[in-house]
């Protein structure tokens, strides 16, 4: 059972969001720091620095740019991570209970290919236009197996709405039964926020491809939606797949806040230890290999259910 906040809840989620974003931004920080033999304590408060320098930054434009559509995509992109975390209960809470809500969450993650792709264009840059492209690209071998590590967890629970995958998990997470779905989904919000091995998109072998030419607040703004939106994607694991917000002893809420922490720390360890994949490399093994799998995998689980 999931209640629904009062209209308060709507404007208290960008704020949990980004404190979220913001711890494991300071831990991504801490493990690169570590690793090169840097300052750890100063890792810790880089976020807040970058974030202050970048709100400071004189922002720079190049020759015959379409601001509108620059600026407006890296806006589109954080409104879509926050929207996409509506239907995400908090515990057994949630600011929209949707009869609809996987397919909500799928589609607010979808307008991340033209957000991406409009702040590369917008910029009348090559390396911009490059980066948008390569999102387009990595959207074209994610987006398949990620909507069918979606569809495998809505079937077990027999619906779309948010809250019956939830109550569908009182014995069983899904992440048991469910492992390949699992680490598919995982490995598509990795994706979607092009980070860790699929930041191709905004890779410095491009100067930075769709950000190449931000600078400033919309370089903050880019960066922060980036963050959310992987930060989104983490949250939205726990009630697919492990349990939302079920556990001993400490409230729901709060076992809902620890598993979105774990979930966001695994992503941070696996970009430390993949390499950057090309597009190219990442859409065969998702069509050859990834694509198979989910639906063998959403195979069995349609079994499971049946001979229920």
């Amino acid at each position: 059972m999931v209640d629904q906040l009062p209209w308060w809840g709507g404007l208290l989620l960008p704020v949990v969001l980004m404190a979220l974003a913001g711890l494991t931004a300071s831990w991504d920080a801490v493990l690169r720091d570590r690793a090169s033999g840097g300052p750890v304590r100063l890792a810790v408060t880089l976020p807040l620095r970058q974030a202050g320098g970048l709100l400071v930054q004189q922002r720079r434009q190049t020759v015959a740019a379409d601001v509108l559509l620059g600026r407006g995509g890296a806006l589109a992109l954080l409104v879509a991570a926050v929207l996409a975390s509506l239907v995400t209960p908090l515990g057994r809470w949630a600011v929209a209970d949707l009869s609809i809500g996987i397919v909500w969450f799928n589609a607010m993650e979808v307008v991340a290919w033209a957000a991406v792709w409009l702040v590369g264009w917008g910029a009348n840059s090559a390396y911009g236009l490059v980066g948008g492209y390569r999102f387009i690209a990595q959207g074209l071998a994610y987006e398949l197996p990620h909507m069918f590590a979606l569809i495998t967890a809505a079937l077990g629970a027999g619906s779309l709405r948010v809250a019956d995958v939830v109550a569908a998990q009182s014995s069983v997470w899904f992440v048991v039964w469910m492992p390949v779905a699992f680490v598919v989904y995982l490995l598509s919000v990795l994706a979607m926020s092009f980070w860790g091995p699929f930041d191709q998109p905004v890779g410095a072998d491009a100067a930075g491809g769709a950000a190449a030419e931000l600078s400033g607040v919309d370089r903050l703004v880019f960066t922060a939606a980036r963050w959310l939106l992987l930060t989104s994607g983490a949250a939205f694991a726990v009630p697919l797949f492990l349990g939302g917000g079920s556990g001993p002893l400490l409230p729901a809420w709060l076992w809902s806040l620890v598993k979105t922490l774990a979930v966001l720390a695994l992503l941070v360890w696996v970009k430390r230890r993949i390499p950057t994949l090309r597009m190219e490399r990442y859409q065969e093994i998702a069509w050859v290999v990834l694509i198979p799998l989910t639906l063998v995998q959403a195979l069995v689980v349609a079994v499971v259910v049946l001979a229920r």
